[in-house]
């Protein structure tokens, strides 16, 4: 495949604190007790997670405050007015009760966080499929050693590498996700013998002392053996980590075999290599009605289809993918360029993906790797922590090596292919979500971008913030290519608080507004030197925003916790609700979103609204990238071409230079 630089981003902030080596040694670990687990942290996996500090729900003024000031780029004076009354008489009246509500109710439940459960009732409530309306990607980096990106090889060591995590994970001696400001301090051997004697209840103050900041990881166990199932109205999330099993899909056929014995051992990787020979070498056609297609349906669709799939006799086939320890994708062709790559990892050709997985490990047939993952049971920083510990894992300690002969086994008898029965419904159902996914599909457009003049290096020495400057970029396109300042969605993570999820980063502002326009408008002259003030007054008041979201004092989750309390009482919306400004800034044009991994390669996702572009970007240190997608509504190529034009201007005004036509 065509790699060309590398990006990295996704739907998510906040990185993983995990720092992988830069060199990676290869070095095959001996098949010992040891090869079970990826390490055994000193400190508890869970030891910070009872004195996690809780969420916490903004003062309603100050919710209100940043809500207006929000709004203020996205209208004119008489709709700014009207919605400014909307919000003083919410805030006065309605309001204010419904937040002493949530406020009460929070109190009685200080076990999670006021956002969690509507959260979880969000996403498992949506009825479209969740193929490109939630499901992102992430891409591994090739393997450093070239030979190891063999097909085989790698879906080998990196299954095996899952494993190791999921062990490690269960024993509770996954080091603790934590984001360390002054690792010297915090992140040493001294500290880590010093707060594990530290009781759970005290432990997370002990960390705050030196700076460091333990992350929520109330959702890492829903990793493995998950899947959403599928129900009328609101979908539930399955879990049995009884099983030991793997679910391969290879042309849309599906194959199990255990990779845990009963003893919890992991099974030997030669073994799991033969299996997987065995699978790639099966000549199985595509089914004529593959099964697979149908977890791209709308929820109630696919919710009625698979009860009548469990109807017509296929309960304990049903039963094996659910509770699968994840599923493994074999895809059989070449990728050809980083779009076609990203169309792969994003969608593919819904045959060969379980949707509802709660991650799907993709092997192309060059090697390539990605994860693709179902989003309603957690957020990018427990699948981060795990594709970077997978990646880590395969690389330095990897269970075979080019050279590994598959074990001498019979894999016809240890692998079992599922089969279906289908009656005349079902077959009908799969054909029209076939058709409807194909339909769906052909309508995106996804591209890749890369700006290689400068990134965050350059912009630090500058003193400004990279994320600002690339999402002021964004901001400038969009007015240069539309004329418009439209709503715009930045995901930050509040994983800092028990059971945070994310907040809303609200990257349009009033200057970001001013600046654009001073650019992409040129209406009245600015100097170089009035225009590098105008971008750094908008990297600080991004900074503020970026601050404020990671810390729980957005807008966007409180609004929305009032929102459900509202419209559980069964009593008509407050006319805040009701305002057309409220849907319209909660209607995101620009879907946005970042994250840096060594382990990832690329990441994308799509747009959230039909007239939308859906913005996955990276800033690196000599340069930056982006990977968008859109409707035919919208232009890709031309944004990119808006978003390229935006940064020669910013990085020519930072270099003293003049703005180009």
């Amino acid at each position: 495949m065509a790699t060309g630089a590398l990006l990295s981003f996704s739907r998510f902030r906040r990185g993983s604190a995990a720092r992988l080596p830069p060199v990676f040694a290869g070095l095959q670990r001996s098949y010992s007790q040891d090869s079970q687990y990826l390490h055994r942290s000193l400190v508890p996996t869970m030891h910070y997670q009872k004195s996690l500090p809780r969420l916490p729900i903004p003062k309603l003024e100050d919710t209100i405050r940043r809500y207006l000031t929000a709004q203020k780029p996205l209208l004119d004076d008489d709709q700014f007015r009207k919605t400014e009354q909307l919000a003083i008489n919410f805030e006065n009246g309605i309001g204010r009760e419904l937040h002493g509500q949530l406020v009460a109710q929070d109190k009685q439940n200080k076990h999670t966080s006021y956002i969690s459960g509507p959260w979880f009732d969000m996403y498992l409530g949506a009825r479209e499929s969740v193929v490109l309306n939630f499901n992102p990607f992430m891409v591994f980096n090739p393997d450093p050693k070239a030979e190891y990106n063999h097909q085989l090889t790698r879906a080998t060591n990196m299954t095996v590498s899952a494993l190791r995590f999921l062990k490690t994970l269960r024993a509770g001696i996954l080091e603790p996700e934590i984001f360390h400001l002054n690792p010297s301090k915090s992140d040493t051997q001294a500290f880590k013998k010093f707060i594990r004697f530290v009781p759970s209840s005290l432990s997370w103050f002990g960390a705050y002392m030196v700076n460091a900041y333990p992350l929520d990881m109330s959702q890492y166990f829903r990793l493995f053996n998950s899947t959403r199932l599928p129900k009328l109205n609101k979908d539930e999330l399955f879990t049995n980590e009884n099983e030991r099993h793997l679910l391969v899909l290879r042309n849309g056929n599906f194959y199990v075999f255990d990779v845990i014995d009963r003893d919890g051992n992991i099974v030997k990787p030669s073994e799991i290599q033969a299996h997987l020979k065995w699978i790639l070498s099966d000549n199985s056609p595509i089914p004529a009605h593959p099964l697979a297609c149908l977890t791209s349906e709308n929820r109630n669709t696919w919710a009625t289809l698979r009860q009548n799939l469990l109807d017509s006799g296929n309960e304990e086939a049903l039963g094996k993918v659910d509770s699968a320890i994840f599923c493994l994708c074999l895809d059989d062709f070449p990728l050809e360029d980083l779009n076609h790559l990203s169309h792969t990892m994003l969608h593919g050709d819904g045959i060969n993906r379980w949707y509802d997985k709660s991650f799907n490990l993709i092997l192309a047939q060059d090697g390539t790797a990605a994860i693709h993952f179902e989003h309603s049971w957690g957020d990018g920083v427990a699948v981060l922590r795990f594709q970077n510990e997978v990646f880590k894992d395969s690389t330095q300690s990897p269970a075979i090596t080019p050279q590994s002969q598959p074990a001498p086994v019979d894999s016809a008898t240890a692998v079992q292919k599922l089969n279906f029965t289908l009656n005349n419904a079902l077959k009908k159902g799969i054909a029209k979500a076939k058709q409807n996914f194909d339909a769906t599909v052909k309508t995106l457009t996804l591209k890749t971008f890369q700006f290689e003049r400068g990134g965050k290096e350059a912009l630090k020495k500058q003193k400004l913030s990279p994320d600002a400057v690339a999402q002021l970029a964004f901001q400038m396109a969009f007015l240069q290519q539309y004329g418009q300042t439209v709503p715009t969605y930045e995901s930050c993570s509040t994983a800092a608080f028990k059971h945070g999820r994310t907040e809303t980063i609200r990257p349009a502002s009033i200057y970001t507004k001013a600046c654009s326009e001073a650019f992409v408008r040129r209406s009245s002259k600015h100097s170089a030197a009035e225009l590098r003030q105008m971008i750094a007054e908008c990297s600080k008041y991004h900074n503020q925003l970026t601050k404020e979201a990671a810390m729980g004092q957005g807008f966007d989750r409180h609004l929305y916790g009032l929102l459900c309390l509202a419209e559980s009482s069964g009593t008509p919306l407050p006319g805040f609700y009701q305002d057309q400004a409220y849907a319209q800034i909660n209607y995101n044009i620009l879907s946005t979103s970042t994250l840096s991994s060594i382990a990832v390669n690329m990441g994308g996702f799509g747009p959230v609204v039909p007239d939308g572009f859906g913005v996955a970007y990276g800033v690196h240190d000599n340069w930056i990238g982006c990977n968008v997608s859109a409707y035919p509504s919208r232009n890709v190529e031309e944004f990119l071409q808006c978003v390229h034009k935006s940064l020669e201007d910013i990085f020519n005004v930072l270099e003293g230079k003049q703005v180009s036509n």
